[in-house]
Parts: C-alpha cells; structure tokens; sequence
C-alpha cells in the first residue's frame, strides 16, 4: 500500500510516454514550419521577387532576436517560471509568427499601402521578404525557446529513466517534420496552381495543434509536481527561490560549457542551413526539377529518425557519448566534401540519395549524444538557462551562415564554395569533440559513461 502511495505520474510508462508524444508532436510541427519554404525556393523567387540573398535574409531572420538576447531571457523565464508557462508562452509566439509570415506572403498583402511604404526602403529586400522575416524572427525566439524547454520536460520527466532514449525519439520525431514537409509542401504547392501562401497556411494550423498539446500537457505536469511536492521531492514552484540571475555567471565561467557550445554551434552551422538550399542545390547538380529535388532531399532525415532512439537506447546502457561526437562530425566533413567535388563530376541521383542519408547518420550520432550530455555538466537548477544559452551561441551561427551562404552563392553563382565552408565548420566541430572528450576523462564528467545506473 505505501508503494502505491509514493508511486509518481512519471512512474507510469504511459503518463511520460504521453508527455513525450505531447511535447514531440509540437516540434514536428515546428520543424515543418521551418523548412516549409526550402522546397520552395525556386517558386519563392519567382512567384515574390527574391533572389538567393534575399532567401538567405530571411532564412537567417529566424534566429535574430534570439541572437540579440531573447534566448538569455528565455533561459531565465524557464528556470524562473518553470516548463508549463514557458512551453505555452513559447507555443503562442509561434503561432503569432507564423501568423505575420502568411500575412506578408499573400497577394492581398502586396496591394495594401503598408506593404508598399515597406517596399519604399531598403528596395534589396521586398515587403513581402520584410514581412515573411519579421514573422519568422518571432516564430524563431518561440521555437528555439520551446527546443529548451523541451529539453528540460524531458529531463524531469524522464530523470533516472531512459532519458537518451526519450531525447533521441524526439528528435526523430522532430527530424520527421523536415521530411513530411519536402513532400507535402510541393503537394500542396502543386494543388493550388503552384502556390506559396497554401503550404505556408497549413503549416500554420498544425502550429495551433501544437499549442493545444501543450495546454495538455500543462495540466499533467501540475498533477506531477503535486505529487513531488507531497513526496517531498523539488517540484518547479521550489525551484524559483533556488534560481538567481547571478548562476547565469557559473554557466558562461564553465569550460564544458563552452566547449559544448562551440561544438554545437559549429556542427549545426554546417546543417541547419544546408538545409535551407539543399534542394536548389540538387535541382542545380543534377539538373531535375524541383519536385524531385525535395523528394530527394526528404530522405535526409530517415536514417536520424530510425537510428536516433536506438542511439538513445545504447547511451543510455552503455554510454560512449563523447565518442560518438567525434565519429558524427568526421561523417558530416566526408559528406560535405563529397558534395563540393565528387557529386558534380558524378551528378548521380543514387550517389546524390546515398550521401544523404549518410549525413543523416552524422545527423543522429551527434545530436543524440550532445543533449543527454548538457545535464551531466549543468546543476539541475540552472538546466533551462544552460540549455538556452548553447542555443543562444548556435543562433548566432544559424544567423550570420545563411547570410554568408547567400552571398556566396550569390557572388558566385555556384554551390563549391558554400558547399567547401560547410566542409570547415564540420572540421572546427571535430576539433571541439576531441577536446571534450580530453576534459570529459581529466575531470570524469561521465560523458562516456551510461545514464542508467
């Protein structure tokens, strides 16, 4: 009877199976709406005005109020307010952001005197490019936002669980987003006389269900720190007094931080927005059209999700997690090397499909191994602003790369050199896992150990 009493919600494998179902599904919407407009881009360009710098503008809209501070904000808000408060508020400005960018992308936008006094300054970048940015700067600060959170739900929900395992189905999930997208967007692209506005719109719904998820899963985490508060366990209410600005100091005085950071920024710079022009870039190689191009690219992210949660489920047993940093970055450095020089003198769409779902390999090693990682070298109380402050250094990549990418490509009317700096920030990343796994065995932080004791 008193083991039935002091029994918690997370203890139930279908409560905390449900939290990650909840919280997962709202990422796979938000991944959706990311990259709903890469398929597209050749049909952006022609169908708005814009060019490759201006796609790439925008592409690095969405992380520019992050990079100016929000994400430190964010961080605080998280520990300060706890994961329910964060996960709505963070869910609420994506849909507002998504909002504003289907507004920009519309005719009936384009004839309104507000769109024309937009037009009227900066004329590089058209009203719609100006609108379609502003929505996707605020839809950026609430997705990166509820990324942390996200992490943190799972933390507590999963603690002394199987948290890699958790981390890495999420990510699947999240990843499945991307895939469903190049498919469905030129689909409904297709069905409503080859249109922006309709892909962009039923993104934006899914966006609302995600918020809805949350409300749920609100409801659950109240009912779970009830019962840590009556066990006597540190609930969130508990831990607002515990969390000071000042710990913000401790995180950017750690090596391992930085050493995280760095690495994550670098690996991701040379992902995130390959992503965005991956599809022009296979519709120039191999000369096919745009259709088949995101068909193609779609398959990037299937090995992630099959091998992530399995990746998960080995770190977890046996551990190795620095390692698997390391073997991630070298996969991700041969891919892109293979897509500067071999895939242009062999324009093969097998060889094209077989370095993709490679670099999808490297996407699942490193991501899987970095996340479960974070709560090794960050005390519990500050996970939330630790979690949003490595997101805080990787948007000022995600930021200024999709910038410099455009003007490569732009200035250079190809994809080598873009494709040959994507290669370097892959090398740098190498150079970071090496010197976290020398730290991890100078100060045993465990990083290679398993997370189940």
């Amino acid at each position: 009877m008193e083991t039935k009493t002091n029994k918690l919600l997370n203890d139930s494998a279908f409560a905390r199976w449900t939290v990650l179902i909840l919280v997962a599904s709202c990422m796979f919407f938000a991944y959706m709406f990311v990259d709903v407009m890469s398929p597209l881009k050749s049909l952006v360009e022609s169908g708005l005005g814009w060019n490759s710098s201006v796609f790439g503008t925008y592409a690095a809209s969405e992380y520019i109020l992050n990079v100016c501070g929000f994400l430190i904000i964010a961080g605080v808000i998280l520990d300060k307010l706890g994961v329910r408060f964060s996960g709505i508020l963070s869910a609420g400005l994506m849909v507002l952001g998504a909002g504003i960018k289907f507004i920009g992308i519309t005719d009936w936008f384009q004839t309104t005197a507000f769109a024309q006094w937009l037009g009227s300054w900066w004329v590089e970048l058209p009203a719609s490019a100006k609108m379609a940015s502003l929505g996707f700067m605020i839809f950026g600060c609430g997705c990166e936002m509820e990324g942390t959170n996200v992490s943190k739900i799972l933390a507590k929900w999963f603690k002394g669980k199987e948290m890699a395992l958790a981390m890495g189905l999420e990510m699947a999930i999240a990843r499945l987003g991307v895939f469903g997208v190049m498919w469905i967007a030129p689909m409904i692209s297709k069905a409503f006389d080859n249109s922006v506005v309709a892909p962009m719109g039923f993104c934006g719904a899914l966006l609302c269900v995600g918020l809805l998820n949350f409300v749920v899963f609100s409801f659950m985490d109240t009912k779970f720190d009830s019962q840590l508060k009556a066990a006597g366990q540190a609930t969130e209410e508990a831990s607002e007094d515990e969390f000071h600005i000042s710990d913000l100091g401790a995180i950017f005085k750690s090596k391992m931080f930085w050493i995280v950071a760095l690495l994550c920024v670098l690996y991701y710079s040379a992902i995130f927005p390959f992503q965005r022009y991956a599809t022009n870039f296979l519709e120039e190689t191999l000369a096919i059209g745009n259709d088949e191009a995101a068909h193609l690219f779609s398959c990037f992210p299937i090995l992630a999700m099959v091998l992530t949660p399995f990746l998960g489920y080995f770190l977890d047993r046996i551990g190795k997690g620095a390692t698997m940093l390391m073997v991630g970055s070298v996969i991700m450095i041969a891919c892109h090397l293979s897509f500067a020089f071999l895939l242009p003198l062999v324009p093969s769409k097998a060889l094209a499909l077989t370095l993709i779902v490679i670099l999808g390999v490297s996407f699942s090693l490193v991501p899987a191994s970095l996340w479960p990682s974070v709560p090794k070298i960050i005390d519990e109380k500050i996970l939330g602003s630790a979690y949003c402050l490595i997101f805080w250094v990787q948007n000022i990549g995600l930021c200024l790369v999709p910038l410099l990418i455009g003007y490569l490509r732009q200035s250079t009317n190809g994809y080598l050199v873009p494709m040959i700096v994507f290669s370097l920030f892959g090398v740098l990343a190498l150079a970071f896992s090496i010197f976290l796994k020398v730290e991890d065995k100078r100060k045993g932080y465990g990083l290679e150990e398993p997370n189940i004791k």
